[in-house]
């Protein structure tokens, strides 16, 4: 076959990767050295890696991170207190597979937010579909659901998701709706799928929170008992990295060490 019309081929068939892999091919004095099976198998690998780049993009733009964050920038040399050796099972992501929940608590600015959004992208890239929502949003989205009485068809996205993130749970009022729809999402997942919840608030403060018995002790049933819970205590990183800045700006190098002008460091 002459190679216009197998290129126009290989684009109907939409194999982009291998397209492109093919045209590098063809201007590669040294390709003539390798088999007709080495250049195939190096054809493939290039339409697969095309094709995992293509569905990591799809799952990052469907799971609407927070922020922009991922595994490896979790920082464990700043100064707050949290345990190392469950932050690292927390890494490995086992934890979704097995449909467990991942609770993290600590006052404002030390992180919660970041190491959620880093699970979520952890998640994606590990091939699982994945949610985000702060819950300010998160009660937006359901209001608009009941007020378009799409209701069921919403519940039934987040059911869905192998991953959901709600982020800044406790940090607003909660109407008895709300609180019915939360259960809803809860129970949906429970044993089914993997939550994660990031909250200033303590999860002995949660059921004072919910202000409701009933529907506290369903919630909190099925999110609590079956979850790794990292606490994290220490000053707000936003506080800490506006001091570097002002002390780089200064002349005295950030970090203590790192040079003036040094990338931000990461949560």
């Amino acid at each position: 076959m002459l190679i216009e019309p197998l290129m126009s081929l290989l684009k109907r068939l939409k194999l982009h990767g291998l397209l492109d892999a093919f045209e590098r091919q063809l201007t590669d004095p040294d390709i003539e050295n390798l088999s007709f099976e080495e250049r195939l198998g190096l054809l493939l690998q290039h339409e697969l890696a095309e094709r995992d780049t293509l569905r990591l993009a799809q799952r990052l733009r469907f799971a609407c991170l927070p922020q922009p964050a991922c595994l490896e920038d979790i920082d464990t040399r700043l100064p707050r207190k949290m345990d190392t050796a469950l932050l690292s099972t927390i890494r490995d992501l086992a934890w979704i597979a097995r449909h467990l929940n991942v609770l993290i608590t600590g006052p404002t600015g030390v992180g919660k937010s970041f190491i959620g959004a880093a699970l979520a992208h952890g998640a994606c890239r590990a091939d699982y579909s994945v949610r985000c929502f702060r819950l300010p949003r998160l009660i937006d989205e359901l209001a608009r659901a009941h007020a378009f009485q799409r209701r069921s068809n919403f519940l039934r996205s987040l059911a869905k998701a192998q991953l959901l993130l709600i982020d800044d749970f406790a940090i607003t009022p909660l109407s008895d709706q709300n609180k019915r729809d939360l259960l809803e999402i809860l129970d949906d997942r429970y044993d089914k799928a993997a939550t994660i919840i990031t909250s200033q608030l303590e999860t002995k403060h949660w059921h004072s929170y919910l202000d409701d018995p009933t529907l506290a002790d369903a919630i909190l049933d099925r999110v609590v008992h079956n979850a790794h819970h990292l606490h994290i205590e220490g000053p707000s990183i936003r506080k800490l990295k506006a001091a570097d800045s002002k002390t780089s700006k200064n002349g005295v190098p950030l970090g203590g060490g790192a040079s003036a002008g040094a990338a931000p460091r990461p949560l």
